[in-house]
């Protein structure tokens, strides 16, 4: 633990001040997200694919009031950087060789397929269509792993569950303890009683979808939001202690994909 605090308040001086140099010199247009790039084939590394909902003008579902305000649509939220600062860190802390930029893609794309772990943000303003709903199903079932991520509040997590229920008619989410491997599998997590990077008086909860084999197809972080933690954490007013906790947790998500 000490040293892995170390190396991430080293990383973290490191990339304050180059990130800042770089989103000054280049800034990040709201048009970037309006066009679905073409994905180049980066399947031989480890890569954090970000999984987009909605058509292209983002008028599908309903919408976050991040949308509402123009900002940006809500999968996109904390990228590029949460994307970007956490593949650095898995880089450090384990074997893992990671592709350092995100592919950002949709349920509907086959291209989905080459890539095993996925992140998935702002649910509870998610409606997926039914070529999406497919998709979602295929990837789980052929072995992928989706980190959900995000949201929060009772009508959130039922829209969720409503459109996992499309997809899974027989599977239901379930409520995950310590005991459960991903929480082992790299880092040992002491306590799932997690703080939030934003308050909202409900508790933190971490939901699984299993398959019917066992496998946990998905990872389901409830009233948290630990992308927030890796993207703020080159900044020197978020809590070092709660970065290092997101960012383990994190690095468990990945190594269980990996191994399972």
């Amino acid at each position: 633990m000490v040293c892995l605090k170390r190396k991430l308040l080293a990383h973290r001086l490191a990339l304050c001040c180059a990130l800042v140099l770089l989103f000054a010199l280049t800034g990040i247009s709201s048009k970037a997200y309006q066009l679905t790039p073409d994905v180049e084939d980066f399947s031989k590394k480890f890569t954090f694919v970000r999984i987009k909902y909605g058509d292209q003008e983002f008028g599908g579902g309903a919408r976050s009031y991040r949308y509402q305000l123009g900002r940006w649509p809500p999968w996109s939220h904390d990228w590029p950087r949460g994307g970007q600062h956490f593949m650095k860190i898995l880089s450090e802390v384990t074997k893992v060789d990671p592709n350092p930029e995100e592919v950002i893609i949709g349920f509907d794309d086959p291209r989905l397929f080459k890539y095993p772990f996925a992140y998935l943000c702002e649910v509870g303003f998610m409606y997926l269509n039914d070529k999406e709903i497919e998709g979602l199903r295929e990837y789980c079932l052929r072995g992928g792993f989706i980190i959900v991520d995000d949201f929060r509040g009772e009508r959130e997590l039922y829209n969720l569950q409503a459109q996992l229920r499309r997809a899974f008619p027989d599977l239901e989410l379930q409520e995950l303890d310590l005991s459960h491997p991903v929480f082992n599998c790299f880092f040992t997590i002491k306590t799932l009683d997690m703080i939030p990077p934003y308050g909202t008086g409900a508790p933190v909860k971490f939901y699984g979808l299993i398959d019917k084999y066992g496998r946990l197809m998905m990872i389901v972080n409830y009233n948290n939001d630990i992308s927030e933690y890796w993207e703020w954490s080159d900044d020197p007013m978020m809590p070092i202690e709660e970065s290092n906790e997101a960012y383990k947790f994190g690095v468990n998500y990945a190594i269980y994909a990996l191994t399972h």
